[in-house]
């Protein structure tokens, strides 16, 4: 992808490298549509934005080397993070039922992907490498947690975990759906959002009826295994 330059020579930026990789994020993404999440990708964004390259290229490296895919799409992730907790605040939300409240959220975030769904199926494929999925594994644990906390939630026993990684696992499979859906306005996989969402709520509800039993009513691996090997006479 060629760019126009915004100036010949752009003049000085006082922003943080932080605020820098947050701010030309959206357009390196846009350019990694054509590009990849590339070093050529940074630098048609820069001068799309009116950034000096050079100094685009060292807000995307890693330990002073030269800049990586994972820094980038780290940096994409970070930004519809920033701009989801900024648009959907509990003014926004939070008087919508729990379900509404999970499917704005996500859908948010698919939103922010339109136009871009080559750079999100390249994005896909250099979190599954081997040597990102840790990476790739906080990344979505920390949007599922910020979609969590946007929505209200501050359940702090095992259901905050298990919430989060039942609402990371519908993300990733959404983003899927999405990356690859043909339909008009991405009907498809508005549609597998919302089944998802229905599956989910039907399970905590469930989940929700079996803590309320009383302790001796509930499932217990321990008692079955006593039974196997004491069986009542």
């Amino acid at each position: 992808m060629t760019s126009t330059p915004a100036s010949d020579t752009p003049g000085p930026d006082d922003r943080t490298l932080e605020e820098l990789r947050l701010d030309l994020a959206p357009a390196v993404a846009e350019a990694a549509v054509f590009d990849g999440w590339s070093e050529l990708a940074i630098e048609n964004a820069a001068w799309a934005e009116g950034v000096d390259p050079a100094v685009a290229r060292f807000a995307f490296a890693e330990g002073h080397g030269k800049p990586t895919a994972m820094a980038m799409i780290t940096a994409w992730i970070a930004r519809i993070d920033r701009d989801m907790a900024a648009e959907l605040t509990a003014e926004r939300v939070g008087n919508l039922p729990i379900r509404e409240r999970i499917r704005t959220l996500v859908q948010f975030r698919l939103d922010a992907a339109a136009g871009r769904e080559e750079a999100l199926r390249r994005a896909q494929i250099e979190l599954a490498k081997p040597q990102n999925l840790a990476a790739a594994l906080r990344l979505s644990w920390s949007s599922a947690d910020l979609m969590w906390r946007l929505a209200g939630d501050t359940a702090t026993d095992f259901n905050h975990y298990t919430k989060r990684t039942t609402l990371a696992a519908l993300y990733a499979a959404t983003l899927a759906v999405y990356a690859e859906d043909r339909s008009e306005d991405h009907a498809e996989a508005r549609a597998f959002l919302a089944r998802r969402i229905e599956g989910v709520m039907r399970f905590e509800k469930a989940k929700a009826k079996f803590l309320r039993k009383p302790s001796d009513e509930r499932f217990s691996v321990t008692r079955l295994l006593g039974r196997l090997r004491y069986p009542a006479t």
